[in-house]
């Protein structure tokens, strides 16, 4: 599968609400936090200088880089930081050295996500909410449990899947969209000088003047650009015609339009600094805007939520995570899905967060370090592409691409002073991820490497076994193996403990590949070997949903008779138990071990019938 050729007016609208949702709502925060802490004079220079920094901020990062360059970089038409990833890895793959480097960066990358998908719901939620404080100080009380209430009652309908409230998602977007623009349009009319700030010069200028201060609040600055990274993790859903024209037809505008709007609203009332944005409206107009917002708000934590899902999964089928409970939520979308202990575990961090920071503006100060990590290291895999994918010359890989090197190093470092006021937290949660996935990775290293040892060559073993054949019942044994050829241990304890083998034999093993989709033509491999037995390998990207059943039917056509009613898949059951030796320190082979117990099963994973599956155990020291 790959993006869309073709799009509508209403391809269109539901971009905007699912790619747009975080950079549509940073107006709630951002140019209140540039001047919330004291290190911007509040002057109308400054107030010229930072609009300026706002607007060539977003068309830097967002117009040029993102929009312009990185959404060529599709893997299949598929986008995102693990498309990115297995894109770049695939394309130095004849240097291991270098390839393994990258996997290490763009997995630390893919990690650093769910720190941001703490962070980014938190904020803006948050923020929404405290526009009631504008309304009245007397609801001040009220804004952390309201918040609480709607993240709740947010990470509660996961379950239920997002079909039925998704159509909803774009024209609530477009209309929040709307309202920004017109607030902003009213109050650039009383100061339409405000608009001589679209000019760099002001921007350079500041930063010319103030060049500590500049670089300090650079940490603030990239508030106005939360979730440009999900221009490209959304390209496969959308494709790049209707991402493009979004931007620069609704979301580019509007977003100027109200930054521009709010600092005319400072030029005539200093005072409107607290929170300019929700400053801007007319008291008659507060509630509904708060009511909106939220909204709002909501619409983009949810696009972030899906995205954690999709990236998990994605994660997993890549080998760097354990099988999780997947439930599909959709019948008729498969991408639709819920891993409910990613949900919860998101939720509990935010809730922490919330409560810990307990301000819009203290989050901003934990907001920062892992979004921009993330973009330096989507410029870093994107030159890799452009140069060993695309094979164009180096000094125009260079010249595309050190640029924004140069940009986005500015941004991290400045986010960098974040890191004791809160960006510690992001870090954490990512660095723990990251942990889990490089111990999951190396702890499946070193049991295959076990398995190695100990195997049997599985064509051998057949031909001794029929040299004296046990007694054959009737109907087909699916035996999953890890490894193509050698002889499963499943198959082991059936014949010593049952002493039967089926009439027929599919010796599979499951592969993923660091691409988007493998084609049903090209999904399975199947090789004769004799007496009624088959090696078959059966192939999935890393975003192909795995149903082996279904893979395993195009077996029919080279003689395998698959009837449901009378087959059964073996699997083994490996329990690990952590030693002493030349592998992991023990405490990973014990978080190895853990996160072997805890996976879910094997046959819910494969897509396999319940009442069709034998488990059989066995021990691996590792």
């Amino acid at each position: 599968m790959s993006a869309p050729k073709t799009f509508s007016p209403a391809l269109i609208i539901a971009a905007i609400g699912v790619v747009y949702g975080d950079i549509g709502t940073s107006v709630l925060y951002a140019m209140k936090e540039v001047f919330a802490h004291g290190h911007v004079q509040f002057t109308i220079e400054n107030v010229y200088g930072i609009l300026s920094m706002f607007f060539w901020t977003l068309t830097v990062i967002v117009s040029l880089k993102y929009v312009v360059l990185v959404l060529r970089a599709d893997n299949e038409g598929e986008g995102g930081l693990v498309a990115m990833l297995a894109l770049a890895s695939r394309a130095v793959h004849d240097k291991p050295k270098l390839r393994q480097l990258l996997l290490m960066v763009g997995i630390f990358g893919t990690s650093l996500f769910y720190g941001d998908g703490v962070i980014t719901p938190a904020i803006s939620v948050l923020s929404a909410v405290e526009g009631l404080e504008v309304v009245s100080p007397q609801f001040t009380h009220y804004v952390i449990p309201i918040t609480l209430v709607v993240l709740f009652c947010l990470f509660f309908v996961q379950k239920s899947g997002t079909a039925g409230i998704g159509k909803f998602f774009g024209p609530i977007t477009l209309t929040w969209f709307a309202v920004i623009a017109v607030l902003g349009v009213h109050q650039i009319l009383n100061h339409p000088e405000i608009l001589k700030a679209l000019s760099p010069h002001y921007a350079l200028k500041f930063m010319w003047d103030n060049p500590m201060t500049s670089f300090i609040i650079l940490g603030a600055t990239v508030l106005c650009v939360t979730g440009a990274e999900a221009l490209y993790a959304d390209l496969g859903h959308f494709g790049k015609g209707p991402i493009r024209i979004a931007w620069f037809s609704v979301v580019m505008p509007a977003l100027t339009l109200n930054y521009f709007g709010q600092g005319a609203l400072l030029l005539e009332n200093p005072e409107a600094v607290k929170n300019p944005f929700f400053n801007m409206a007319p008291d008659w107009a507060l509630i509904p805007l708060v009511i909106l917002a939220t909204a709002a708000t909501v619409i983009a934590s949810q696009a972030l939520i899906t995205g954690a899902f999709s990236v998990t999964r994605q994660v997993i089928q890549l080998g760097y995570l354990p099988r999780l409970n997947i439930e599909h939520t959709s019948v008729r979308t498969a991408g639709q899905i819920y891993i409910p202990v990613v949900n919860w575990g998101l939720f509990v961090a935010i809730v922490l967060a919330v409560v810990m920071f307990r301000s819009s503006s203290s989050l901003a100060a934990a907001y920062g370090i892992a979004v921009t990590t993330d973009m330096l290291i989507t410029t870093v895999l994107t030159f890799f592409v452009i140069r060993f994918a695309w094979k164009l010359p180096l000094a125009l890989c260079i010249a595309s691409t050190a640029w924004f090197f140069i940009v986005d190093f500015m941004f991290f470092a400045s986010n960098l002073l974040k890191l004791f006021e809160g960006g510690w937290f992001p870090l954490m949660i990512g660095g723990a991820v990251f942990t889990l996935m490089i111990t999951w990775k190396e702890g499946r290293r070193l049991m295959a490497e076990v398995q190695r040892a100990d195997a049997i060559d599985l064509q051998s073993f057949l031909d001794s076994v029929f040299v004296s054949p046990p007694t054959r019942v009737e109907g087909t044994a699916v035996f999953l193996t890890a490894a193509p050829g050698v002889v499963p241990n499943a198959l082991l304890h059936n014949l010593k403990h049952n002493k039967v083998l089926h009439d027929q034999n599919m010796f599979v093993t499951v592969r993923n590949h660091e691409v988007p989709w493998v084609p049903m033509d090209k999904r399975i491999e199947i090789e004769a070997l004799g007496h009624h037995c088959w090696q078959i390998i059966v192939h999935y990207g890393f975003k192909n949903d795995i149903d082996l059943p279904r893979a395993l039917e195009h077996a029919r056509m080279r003689g395998c008779q698959l009837e449901p009613m009378t087959t059964s898949y073996f699997l083994s059951r490996d329990v690990v138990i952590p030693t002493l030796g030349s592998g992991m320190v023990p405490w990973r082979e014990k978080l190895f071990a853990q996160m072997h117990h805890n996976a879910s099963g094997a046959a819910d994973f494969l897509g396999l019938p319940n009442n069709a599956v034998v488990e059989l155990g066995s021990k691996i020291e590792i």
